[in-house]
């Protein structure tokens, strides 16, 4: 019963983070989408490519790469990559809290990042506003789908790794393979002398 919930378990933390592996994806398209869009703006010119494209392109590639470490810490069950990835997910929720708390808190929040001379982080700004409502479900789900994905691998954790089911019983060991188990001495199969008669 255990083993069967423990693959299910496994199978969902698996499902549940191929959504965050599928929204690091998009970040990382549109990143490069902005990439494409910053070079034909400046027309091939040397100018260094701005933070916030930089910024997206690093968070999706950091959702790709807890993405790779939740499948990986699903499918073994181990305890040691269920833990780095549960440290993974829990920075990067509280790095989104952070953020979210200095957007809804500071009404001077725009003046805690550098200035972007792309105007894409305006744009962007201006998109979030323009479909409040739609981005705040997507944001939502985002957070919901890394709380999930915490609570699985915990779930997970207490479940523990697969454990091989071993039939054999203690009478198949030979001596020589367990020596420490019992006090013994070893003794030869055969000893070599004389023939030995009993008595008549």
């Amino acid at each position: 019963m255990t083993r069967m919930l423990r693959s299910c378990f496994q199978s969902l933390l698996k499902l549940v983070n191929s959504f965050i592996g599928m929204f690091g994806i998009a970040i990382i398209i549109y990143s490069i989408w902005m990439i494409r869009v910053w070079q034909r703006h400046m027309d091939d010119s040397d100018h260094p490519i701005p933070w916030f494209i930089y910024t997206m392109l690093g968070l999706g590639a950091t959702l790709c790469v807890i993405t790779c470490s939740g499948h990986i810490a699903a499918e073994t069950a181990n305890g040691c990559c269920l833990y780095c990835y549960l440290v993974f997910v829990v920075l990067l929720l509280m790095l989104e809290g952070a953020v979210t708390m200095d957007v809804f808190l500071n009404r001077n929040w725009e003046e805690d990042f550098p200035e972007d001379p792309s105007g894409n982080f305006h744009e962007f700004k201006d998109f979030i506003k323009d479909n409040f409502n739609i981005c705040k479900w997507v944001g939502l789900s985002v957070v919901a789908v890394q709380g999930l994905s915490v609570l699985l691998a915990l779930v997970l954790k207490a479940l523990g790794p697969h454990q091989e089911i071993r039939y054999d019983s203690d009478d198949e060991y030979t001596l020589d393979e367990v020596p420490l188990l019992r006090n013994y001495v070893n003794q030869p199969a055969y000893v070599i002398g004389g023939p030995v008669y009993g008595s008549r």
